[in-house]
């Protein structure tokens, strides 16, 4: 009987340790409470039950009328589509047999997060903002000055991240850099549309994920969940327009008109 709980216990520490990995990098909550129920019940228990919240992941796991629950805390982590397709091809093999609840462990432990070099980010970044800009139809100049703008305010947003910063914080300095320098273009009259490369630059800032997986979860019936990543993304938004107008009352611009 000992060994039978003590068994339920990893199964269980499985399941949690998944369904975190899943929340710390930003999956959608009906995906997390699939993959958590999925890999449970491949590793020999009756029934398993995920409850998810902005700080925390509860799961339970039935075997053999006994049940057991543990609770463990969330901590951000960051978007990393990575992590999310490793714990998924985990799950997948663990229901077909081919790996047990120690090979689980051992490929959940073995994970780790990909992350691309910083100064590549940096450039791809300055250039999909750049296309942004020419698409919008800005000239070179415009396209230039979004790119520049763009990359500088990555960069800073980089480096404050990595020093653990608030994300609004974060959020506030990046877009006040960023516009600072592509409203020199507005200010001085660069390029053929200078409201283009301002409104270009702080593209990046732009909280995409967090409000489809919001807009996701409350209509999957995650509504808690749902609310609390709009919450999040709103306030990110927020803290971008403040340091889009601290920087046009910097450089003294009441208006984006021509």
């Amino acid at each position: 009987m000992q060994e039978k709980h003590d068994h339920q216990r990893e199964i269980t520490k499985l399941c949690a340790r998944t369904a975190l990995l899943l929340l710390q990098h930003g999956t959608e909550s009906a995906v997390i409470v699939q993959l958590t129920m999925r890999l449970g019940l491949a590793l020999g228990m009756e029934n398993v039950e995920c409850a998810l919240t902005p700080n925390a992941v509860i799961v339970t796991t039935i075997a053999d009328g006994h049940c057991l629950t543990t609770v463990r805390n969330n901590y951000d982590k960051g978007i990393n589509m990575q992590v999310v397709t490793e714990v998924q091809h985990i799950v997948i093999l663990a229901e077909h047999q081919i790996y047990d609840w120690k090979q689980v462990r051992c490929k959940l432990d073995n994970i780790k997060p990909l992350h691309y070099n910083r100064y590549v980010v940096v450039g791809m970044i300055g250039l999909s903002c750049a296309s942004f800009a020419h698409l919008a139809g800005g000239n070179a100049m415009i396209s230039l000055v979004t790119f520049i703008a763009s990359s500088i305010g990555m960069y800073v947003r980089q480096a404050l991240a990595s020093r653990h910063f608030n994300p609004l914080i974060v959020f506030s300095i990046t877009a006040f850099v960023a516009s600072l320098i592509s409203g020199l273009a507005l200010k001085y009259h660069l390029g053929n549309d200078p409201q283009i490369a301002l409104a270009s630059s702080v593209l990046l800032l732009v909280p995409g994920f967090p409000l489809v997986n919001s807009l996701a979860d409350i209509l999957k019936g995650h509504i808690s969940m749902g609310m609390a990543r709009w919450a999040i993304a709103t306030i990110l938004t927020f803290g971008a327009c403040l340091g889009i107008v601290f920087a046009l009352s910097v450089l003294r611009i009441t208006h984006w008109g021509a």
